[in-house]
């Protein structure tokens, strides 16, 4: 289903809530309290131990505003622990043993959900995963502030268009 004259945000917000919801589903059907935002923070930590939160987000490649709003989250549902770092700004993130008790089921539900995910792959004209990555590289090459001011610029005065 095509949603009528919907632009690329849009599209692209649709399309986030129908995958997400339906793997915070899988993770509640599986028994597991957890939230898809939560996994990328989990196999960061998973891999390089307690870090700050300004490594968890250069390893993750998201704000570090978000990443002390997921760390914040994932601390009141007892899943990290937070001490300080070197400093007195820095925090150092850790996992509880309860996270670490989740581990094995989670990666479980990982494992099914990257295979959900090639399987839609297959079932497109070009894998999804490959235009996600095309479309971030493209972007980090020239962000898309640049091309709206690009194209804007080319435009009439008096021009209209759908936002």
């Amino acid at each position: 289903m095509s949603l009528p004259s919907a632009t690329l945000g849009t599209l692209i917000r649709h399309l986030i809530e129908l995958l997400d919801g339906e793997v915070e589903s899988a993770y509640v059907a599986a028994g597991l309290d957890w939230r898809p935002r939560y996994t990328p923070l989990l196999r960061a930590l998973m891999r390089l131990g307690p870090v700050s939160i300004k490594t968890l987000a250069l390893q993750i490649g998201i704000s570090h505003s978000a990443v002390s709003q997921t760390v914040a989250q994932m601390r009141a549902a007892r899943l990290l622990a937070l001490r300080p770092g070197v400093d007195a700004r820095e925090r150092i993130v850790a996992l509880t043993p309860k996270a670490v008790k989740m581990i094995p089921a989670l990666q479980r539900q990982w494992a099914a959900t990257n295979a959900a995910a090639a399987q839609l792959d297959a079932e497109l004209s070009s894998p999804l995963s490959v235009l996600l990555d095309e479309a971030i590289t493209a972007l980090h090459q020239r962000p898309y502030g640049e091309r709206i001011a690009a194209a804007a610029a080319t435009l009439p005065d008096d021009a209209s268009a759908n936002p």
